[in-house]
This record gives C-alpha cells, sequence and structure tokens, in this order.
C-alpha cells in the first residue's frame, strides 16, 4: 500500500508539518508492508506562485497567519474549491474592503484567481505518484485548499481513497466535512496515530472500520457513517517522535530558503493542566480533549536531542499548549548540560517565579508566550486566567531580566468587564515601556468552538453565528457552516469603542517608544539605584537610600497589598511607619513609574541591571514582525499569530 500524506497551503513554510511527521512514523512501524511520504506542496506554491506573481514572504505570513480571523487564506482556495475563479468576489468586496489595504486586496483576488490552476497541477502530480491513499492535513486556513486538492484527486483518479483530518476536522467540523464533501471518502476525528494506521489496516484488509473511533466513513449504500469519538486521549507513551524526512531538502530547492529560518516542531504534551482545573472562558485550543498528559522526561530528552543531530537546526517551536512543571528539574538542566545552543519556543503559565524563568532561558526557551491577555484582576478573573494583574506585569519585568522575549496578545470584549477595569490600566501604560509591550493593539476576542463561551450561553454570549467570512467562502447553508467553523461572531460584549480606541492608542505608543526605553535597578546594599530612560517621566536617575524605602522596594519584587508591605517592611527600621506613610511612599513611586498598581497591589517595574541592551535584541522575528508597510486610512490588519490549536498528529 502506498500513502501520500499532503501539506497544502497555508501551513507556514518555516515549519515542517508535526502531524504529517507523526503520521509517516505511524504508518511506517504499525502498518506492515506501506510505504509512506510527504508532499510539501506549501513550498510546492511557494515556487510556484513567486514564478507568477509579485508574491513576498510577508504575504503568506499574513494569509498563513495573520489574516486567520478573516478568513482571507481560506476564501483565496475557495475558487479551486468550487472550480469558479470568481467564487463570491463581489461578497468578498463588499465585507472585506473596510478591513484590509487595498494593496491587499489586489493581491488577494488575484490569487484567488490564479489557484486553482495550482490545485490542477498538484492534483495531477500527485495522481502520478500512483498512491493507494493520499491524506490531507487541515488547519488554521488549509481547509479550502485540502478539500480542493482532495476534488481535484478524485476527479482524476477516483480509485484514490481520500482522506482529512486535523484541528479543522476535530469532533462537529469533521463531521461536516464529511457529510458535505463527497469526495472525502474519510475523516479522521481526534487524534491520529492510532486511527490512522487502523483505518489503512482496514482499508487493505476489506474489514469493516466501524470500530475506530472517531472516524467518518460511507456505508456500502453511500450513506454517510460518524463512528463516537474516542472517550480518552491516548497516553503520552503512545505519543511517536515526527519523521521529518524531506523536509530541509525541499526547503533547500525553495525559494522559501530565502525567507526564513527553518525551525523544528517538538511536542512534549498534550491539553492544559491549567484548563482541566479552571478552563479559560475564551479557550478552544485543546479541542476536544483537555486533558493533560505527557511524555517521559527521558522521551522528551531524547527526542530534541535527535531531531537537533538529525536535521542539524537549533530552532525549534514546542506545541504545547502549556509547559509541563517537571520539566524544569528534569528535561532542562539536562539540555543546559548538553552545550546544544538551543532557541525554542514554549508556552507557559505567567505565574512562574524568576528562577524557573531563569531555568528556561539558560536551557534556550527564550521564546515564551505566557497567556497575559490583560493587566487587570478583574478582567482576568471573567477569563478564569488564575493570574493577577501584577502578577503578569512582574513576569514582563523578570522576563526582561533573564533575557526571555514575550510573545502576547492584549484583548477585550469580555462579558461584565467596565470601562473603569481599563482606565487604571491605560493610565500607567506610560510606565512599562521597557517592558516586552503585546504583540499587537488590543483584540476583542473571538468566540472559539470547544471554549466555554461556546459551550455554556450562560457565561454571556447567545445568538452565535459562523463568523462571516465563512459565508463567503462555502456553498452551504448556516446550519452547516455552524458545524463546519471553529470562530463565531457574537454581540460586542464589554467595554465599548471609545474605551477600545484610548487602550490602543496608548498600546500604539508603548509599541512605538519601547525600543528607546529603559528602566533598570542595581542594589548595592545599602542604596539602591534607578535609571530610567522613558518619554513619560522626567527623572533619569533615582538613588533610594533610605532603609524604609530600600526594604519596601526590595519586598515588591513580588506583589503586595499597603498592610502587608507595612507590616514586613517596617519590622527593621528604626522609625515608625505607617500604613499610611507606606501609601503615600506607594503613591509617589506610581507617580513616577517605579511601581505598577493592580487590584490593592503593587509591585515594582525595574529589573535587575543585567545588560538589557544586549538581552534585547529581537528574537520573535518568527513570531511577529515589523510592519513594512503602511495602512490605508480606515483599514486593519491584525498581525499576531492565532495561538497554536495543539498541531496534534491528526493529519493536522
Amino acid at each position: 500500500m502506498r500513502v501520500l500524506l499532503v501539506n497544502m497551503p497555508w501551513s507556514p513554510i518555516d515549519l515542517p508539518s508535526l502531524a504529517l511527521g507523526i503520521l509517516k512514523r505511524s504508518v511506517d512501524e504499525c502498518v506492515p508492508d506501506a510505504t509512506c511520504e510527504v508532499l510539501h506542496a506549501n513550498l510546492e506554491f511557494t515556487d510556484w506562485i513567486t514564478r507568477r506573481t509579485e508574491f513576498t514572504a510577508q504575504d503568506y505570513e499574513y494569509y498563513a497567519l495573520s489574516s486567520y480571523f478573516l478568513g482571507c487564506g481560506d476564501w483565496v482556495f475557495s475558487s479551486a474549491l468550487y472550480d469558479d475563479p470568481e467564487w463570491k468576489d463581489e461578497d468578498f468586496t463588499r465585507v472585506m474592503t473596510p478591513k484590509v489595504r487595498k494593496s491587499r486586496m489586489r493581491m488577494t483576488k488575484e490569487l484567488h484567481r490564479v489557484v486553482p490552476e495550482f490545485v490542477d497541477e498538484i492534483a495531477r502530480a500527485i495522481v502520478a505518484a500512483e498512491p493507494d491513499v493520499v491524506g490531507f492535513t487541515s488547519t488554521f486556513q488549509q481547509n479550502t485548499a485540502a478539500l480542493a486538492a482532495a476534488r481535484r484527486v478524485k476527479e482524476l483518479a477516483p480509485h484514490i481513497v481520500t482522506v482529512m483530518g486535523g484541528a479543522n476536522c476535530d469532533s462537529e467540523q469533521g463531521a461536516a466535512v464529511h457529510r458535505n464533501f463527497r469526495f472525502v471518502d474519510h475523516v479522521v476525528r481526534g487524534e491520529g496515530e492510532s486511527a490512522f494506521p487502523a483505518l489503512l489496516t482496514a482499508l487493505r484488509d476489506g474489514t469493516d472500520p466501524t470500530g475506530i473511533p472517531g472516524l467518518c466513513h460511507r456505508a456500502p449504500d453511500g450513506a454517510g457513517v460518524a463512528n463516537p469519538m474516542a472517550t480518552s486521549p491516548l497516553p503520552p507513551a503512545s505519543i511517536l517522535p515526527p519523521d521529518y524526512s524531506g523536509y530541509f531538502e525541499r526547503l533547500a530547492a525553495s525559494v522559501a530558503r530565502n525567507w526564513v529560518e527553518p525551525k523544528l516542531v517538538v511536542e512534549g504534551a498534550r491539553g492544559c493542566w491549567w484548563g482541566e482545573k479552571h478552563h479559560c472562558t475564551f479557550c478552544g485550543l485543546n479541542g476536544s480533549f483537555m486533558q493533560f498528559r505527557s511524555k517521559s522526561p527521558e522521551t522528551f530528552y531524547a527526542e530534541i536531542m535527535d531531531l537537533a543531530q538529525r536535521h542539524r537546526v537549533l530552532d525549534m517551536y514546542v506545541v504545547d499548549n502549556i509547559l509541563d512543571m517537571k520539566y524544569l528539574s528534569t528535561v532542562l538542566p539536562r539540555i543546559i548540560d548538553s552545550g546544544y545552543d538551543l532557541r525554542m519556543h514554549i508556552e507557559i503559565k505567567a505565574n512562574m517565579r524568576r528562577a524557573q524563568l531563569r531555568t528556561l532561558a539558560d536551557a534556550g526557551l527564550i521564546y515564551v508566550q505566557p497567556g497575559i491577555e490583560s493587566l487587570n484582576s478583574r478582567v482576568l478573573d471573567l477569563m478564569d486566567k488564575g493570574v493577577s494583574g501584577c502578577q503578569n506585569v512582574r513576569m514582563l519585568r523578570d522576563a526582561a531580566e533573564t533575557g526571555l522575549s514575550v510573545s502576547w496578545n492584549y484583548l477585550h470584549g469580555f462579558p461584565g468587564e467596565t470601562d473603569d477595569d481599563y482606565a487604571p490600566v491605560i493610565h500607567q501604560i506610560p510606565a512599562l515601556e521597557h517592558l516586552n509591550p503585546p504583540v499587537d493593539l488590543s483584540a476583542r476576542i473571538a468566540i472559539e468552538r470547544f471554549s466555554p463561551y461556546f459551550n455554556k450561553p450562560q457565561l454571556g454570549f447567545t445568538g452565535l453565528r459562523p463568523e462571516e467570512h465563512y459565508r463567503f467562502t462555502y456553498d452551504l447553508p448556516e446550519e452547516e457552516l455552524y458545524d463546519l467553523a471553529y470562530v463565531f461572531e457574537a454581540p460586542a460584549r464589554g467595554i465599548g469603542e471609545d474605551t477600545v480606541g484610548r487602550l490602543n492608542a496608548a498600546l500604539a505608543l508603548w509599541k512605538k517608544r519601547h525600543v528607546d526605553a529603559r528602566l533598570t535597578h542595581t542594589d548595592l546594599g545599602d542604596r539602591i539605584v534607578l535609571v530610567s530612560r522613558r518619554s513619560g517621566f522626567a527623572w533619569r536617575i533615582r538613588e533610594l537610600t533610605d532603609a524604609f524605602e530600600i526594604a519596601a522596594f526590595r519586598l515588591l519584587d513580588q506583589p503586595h497589598t499597603v498592610t502587608a508591605l507595612h507590616r514586613k517592611a517596617t519590622g527593621g527600621t528604626p522609625e515608625p511607619r505607617t500604613e499610611e506613610d507606606v501609601r503615600n511612599l506607594l503613591d509617589g513611586w506610581v507617580a513616577d513609574g517605579i511601581v505598577f498598581t493592580d487590584a490593592g497591589q503593587y509591585v515594582h517595574l525595574a529589573p535587575s541591571a543585567v545588560n538589557q541592551d544586549l538581552l534585547r535584541l529581537d528574537f520573535m522575528r518568527h513570531t511577529h514582525r515589523v510592519r513594512q508597510e503602511g495602512t490605508d486610512p480606515g483599514t486593519s490588519e491584525p498581525g499576531d499569530r492565532p495561538r497554536t490549536r495543539d498541531e496534534e498528529p491528526v493529519l493536522s
């Protein structure tokens, strides 16, 4: 049996597909007499389109990631899916003209017109490879490209079995794909490293696939059948390491080699240990399975080292939705001792302490995504984040001190939030300009499938509809779009546009001024020297020499209330201080941008002076890119990468 796995646009070109890498290994190890290859059609497309248009790396990043919530990447390939170069062009133009630049609109329409030719060529290449089974992965904006290629393959060679899976095919979404696109013979829903080999075995042996959990297939009479989803996730010992054979060689032959630095994709855990206790209200990233499970430290370390040695690549993207904390004392010390100068991206929780962050930095996990989302405790409580505003600010401060680059988003639009929740933060943003700003301006939350906001209308969102871009991408009734969609529109909740405007104006200045802003402290024992260079504050050097002030500043390394700070800081000072004295001191420090306050807590903002100018090199170009073009008046263009929908081995 010959199996071909296809990674269509808009999969990122700087990363091999973890899903297909794991599935290739699972086929090779679990299906005797089967051969499995991966076709990197995203790289094929890059070379194809650059020969025909003025297509750039920034364009690819836009359609792959930045435009996810606008749906531009999926609309591009809808013309190939429906074999119509002008598919819903008028609808797209009407809806998107206020939202995207004129130059982007022109490029999107040009791509929409020409991609049917590419899909035909790639389908013919697939058929020429003579596979028995072709599998398409679909995550983020790959859905229409994968469907279009599957349709054309089926037209050219009806005998080839077509399979789809991935994050876009989880649960109801996968069933909707199978119902509405009959050229897809099978859909794998959920984790695929066991289901996909089981399907191949059933196809080879001619046996009934009804026992394969989550699989969608067709009965002998052609009726669609959706097997029940698995009731529990795979144990970590069953999660195979990926096989990335061919990716780096194909990238080296592509024009994309001049665009990106390739990275390995590694996986230590699935699910979210925090989400098992408190599912963040807006988060749908874990799909059908929240249950946290992680590979043994020995296994994860061995996989990291094997991949680095095999491919001679030291940049790695860890797709875990949250770091397994035991890796801090097991895997990371071994990486530090290995001598490998790894550079890794990982998602963490924002309440990690400085010593833990230093371990991350020493091990090479210098790009962190701590899920900050807000700097106000009340809004964070509405999210069920389990951290305070001061803890999030402390994370930004300690990351600057330990050399970590922080990728984070500022979100708004939560039911129950008020303008008063945002006013104190907006007022204090000039004091934060020396710390990593959010990737982009504040964004209103999207309602994601699998999130509490989607599953529990009592939390504040009712009458959900699929986002409008699904309606000009697919030719389906709304009830089918509802099952197919991942992102939903709902009436705006939370703060109004005036407050959003003030917040975004402050964030824009933060981003603009961050390059030149500095605030550090040096503790010399008998005095603490603060050095500031921030546009909102006139002072440049401040010395703390009073014993009480020195004690208070040191204590504010961690968030404290006035009462707690008064109790701890006055114990060893010769002169008694009242709580009012403490409050007056803190008020002055807040006014001078030395301290941040939220919900009755205070924390100081000055990283220890450890040559921040060198630490603040721009390590985050793969996560967020400085915009190189202006924006037409009245238009906007989100620039943040969507948080990873757990790049599971599910033809994803």
